[in-house]
């Protein structure tokens, strides 16, 4: 394996072609799609009229998720207001609201017999709380047909629009999840109309309003340096984030903001252990980490710490004492971090 120096930001040689020319680094493969899981989830997207992020975003790891059986439900239709450098999902006029939506993403989680459903959506900036009554409304569905799901929501920013926000969180996920996606000085190429502080202060406010624990990732590759991503990264432990991923920008399309270089996994891997200095519970740092892959694994690992810390002796501080009803994860925010890391096998 090609020995990176740490703190290094030497272009690495790519190796293996892709389509378009493209040649990518050895470690940036994976699995096709086809498999009979792949094939099943397929069917039941299409029946039910849903999307994915999966999809819309041609996310890298569709195989292996789908044939596992996961999948991210992207709600709020295919069309997204906001045209992001990095992002495959199309820009334009979205249709209207599917109000019967919420219910058949209920149905698709139970069909599949998911323990941890993750639920996101395009920006439908052009609506007064920007989808949040949908979000809402998908998490109580979800919930009342499967009550032993647990709930993740990747929201948009809502425009700072904090009664949305609030909106989604009374309606209980089980984890709150905002990606930051880059440094501050990206932010004109790769999220034009976002910005930086606001999804700060969205994580920041997240965590007031609910005991979920938050979330959020970065795409590395993009130009970034590797102080800016320690800054920036240090700005998240800062606003409680309690869940970090990690992974390699890889870019749609020629239209979209080129690759600068492909890290190494020995940089994610530097880069993980770094932010568990800062104190985050639980990070995943790879080449082909994205957002919510190993989202099902990540609940299990807090579950796990959860049981744990509820079984110390009543003296020690860190203890914590879960009533009936509470969230699971209540507490995480303030105990030891612990080291887990995505990259796929």
């Amino acid at each position: 394996m090609t020995e990176i120096p740490t703190n290094s930001n030497t272009q690495t040689q790519a190796e293996p072609p892709t389509k378009g020319g493209r040649r990518l680094p050895r470690w940036l493969k994976a699995q096709a799609p086809g498999s009979e899981g792949y094939l099943r989830l397929k069917r039941l997207i299409k029946s039910q009229r849903l999307h994915t992020v999966c999809e819309s975003a041609h996310c890298p790891n569709i195989g292996e998720c789908w044939g596992h059986g996961t999948a991210t439900f992207m709600i709020l239709g295919d069309i997204c207001t906001r045209s992001c450098g990095f992002c495959a999902i199309a820009t334009g006029r979205p249709d209207h609201v599917d109000e019967g939506e919420p219910e058949r993403v209920a149905e698709a989680i139970s069909q599949l017999g998911l323990k941890h459903a993750v639920i996101t959506s395009v920006n439908r900036d052009e609506l007064p709380d920007g989808g949040a009554r949908i979000f809402a409304a998908t998490i109580r569905h979800a919930r009342q047909r499967c009550p032993e799901t647990s709930i993740e929501v990747l929201i948009p920013d809502f425009q700072g629009d904090w009664q949305a926000l609030a909106t989604v969180m009374e309606a209980g996920p089980d984890i709150l999840n905002h990606n930051i996606e880059t440094v501050p000085r990206l932010y004109s190429i790769m999220r034009p109309q976002a910005k930086h502080e606001r999804s700060l202060e969205l994580l920041d406010r997240a965590r007031q309003l609910s005991p979920a624990p938050t979330k959020s990732g970065m795409m590395l590759g993009a130009g970034e340096e590797r102080h800016e991503v320690e800054h920036t990264l240090r700005q998240l432990a800062d606003v409680g984030c309690a869940i970090l991923t990690l992974g390699q920008y890889l870019s749609p399309s020629s239209d979209h903001v080129p690759v600068a270089r492909f890290l190494h996994p020995d940089e994610f891997d530097e880069l993980g252990e770094f932010a568990r200095t800062l104190g985050f519970n639980h990070v995943e740092s790879g080449p082909m980490v994205r957002s919510s892959y190993h989202a099902e694994q990540q609940v299990t690992d807090l579950e796990r710490r959860a049981v744990r810390d509820a079984a110390q002796p009543a003296h020690d501080p860190k203890t914590v004492t879960q009533g009936p009803g509470q969230n699971p994860f209540l507490g995480l925010l303030d105990i030891d971090n612990t080291a887990v890391d995505g990259n796929p096998t």
